[in-house]
């Protein structure tokens, strides 16, 4: 299939930047179209030093435009589709989080169908598959045990949806006759350098004397670097565009992970932010069974409010569970089948993002200099 093309939506984000440096090496690849609804200055610069190897065209549209979409996917070899809206405080209205999430899947894979397009590779979540309770402990799962999230909130309930109708679709009949393909990666927490999460995290202990907020000490997950899981991707890919490996990819999902070791969230951010001197907050919290039952009163306030106050409570259940829960999963299947190892290993990794935090670190008392003055 040579003189190939792909599509990568979401491209302005965390992930699908990522993934756009990955693919201009791909070997070729003749053309990259980075669609996603606006690009920063610095987007757009990045991706302009990136045309001296392969041709990246940046395409700002609406994941729920159906034209912009039939436009983006003409001429395509392969979609990968990672634009999402993900908000687990429901701070969105639920339309808008089921319309981006589930319809603009759904639009994607019709448009993919109408314009030939023979690859698609979506860009699931963990938290397709839970955790559902604080109390249940999932360690180093597998895709054999068919595990799925039970939540209604809309983020975790949207994207499950989306991936089944992502693997639904594998095998439908494109216009010209041709077949499409589909597979769906599943990776853990994402961090790294970029990350808004972080970002969010670490400005909110600056503002607190770099005091590291604590609320997820019970926690044992195994998150992913940014780096790694934008390299299963390009791995899901490959496989797909291989003959040999398409027939057990098509219609299948991969849990994504690293070798980054395997610990609370509390202690990750530590981890990445204690060269810096952050520290974690010392004082004592809320067993977990009383947060999740103040959680739940206070969805209750929030709803009974609603119809004349827009309530948003601190944290809610399905914050509390995500945060406090034992959920850490294995990459045997997609090493098995895609050959994925890390491209980056844990030291990497933390040395690239902790070099990052201490670039905020900075920014930050260089902010205060000019306040002060």
């Amino acid at each position: 299939m040579a003189g190939w093309s792909c599509l990568v939506t979401g491209a302005g984000g965390f992930l699908g930047q990522r993934i756009v440096r990955l693919l201009v090496e791909e070997k070729e690849l003749q053309e990259i179209r980075a669609l996603d609804k606006v690009f920063r200055p610095e987007q757009r610069e990045e991706f302009s030093k990136l045309q001296s190897k392969t041709k990246v065209i940046m395409v700002e549209g609406d994941i729920l435009d159906e034209q912009c979409l039939k436009r983006a996917c003409q001429g395509t070899s392969v979609v990968i589709h990672t634009a999402s809206v993900i908000d687990v405080m429901n701070v969105l209205h639920r339309e808008t989080i089921m319309n981006v999430n589930l319809k603009g899947t759904q639009l994607l894979l019709e448009a993919c169908a109408q314009a030939n397009v023979p690859i698609f590779v979506y860009t699931s979540t963990i938290e397709v598959a839970g955790p559902n309770s604080y109390r249940e402990i999932i360690q180093n799962g597998h895709e054999e045990k068919h595990l799925e999230s039970r939540w209604s909130a809309p983020y975790p309930y949207s994207k499950k949806l989306a991936e089944k109708a992502v693997l639904a679709a594998n095998g439908w009949a494109l216009k010209n006759g041709g077949t499409l393909h589909t597979c769906a990666l599943r990776p853990m927490y994402i961090y790294g350098e970029g990350s808004i999460f972080l970002y969010d995290y670490i400005y909110k202990a600056l503002r607190n004397n770099g005091i590291l907020t604590h609320h997820s000490k019970f926690s044992v997950v195994n998150p992913v670097y940014v780096g790694n899981a934008a390299w299963a991707h390009i791995l899901a890919l490959r496989a797909l565009r291989d003959p040999k490996k398409a027939p057990s990819v098509r219609g299948q999902f991969y849990y994504i992970s690293d070798d980054t070791p395997h610990q609370s969230y509390d202690d990750l951010n530590y981890t990445l932010s204690k060269e810096w001197g952050f520290s974690l907050d010392s004082r004592m919290s809320l067993p977990i069974f009383l947060e999740y039952w103040l959680a739940f009163l206070l969805e209750i306030v929030s709803f009974l409010l609603s119809p004349i106050y827009k309530y948003q409570p601190p944290f809610n259940r399905h914050t509390v569970t995500l945060l406090n829960s034992v959920f850490t999963f294995s990459y045997k299947k997609a090493q098995r089948d895609l050959g994925y190892k890390p491209l980056f290993s844990w030291e990497e990794a933390k040395q690239k993002t902790m070099e990052w935090i201490g670039s905020l670190v900075k920014q930050h008392r260089e902010t205060l200099k000019i306040k002060t003055h």
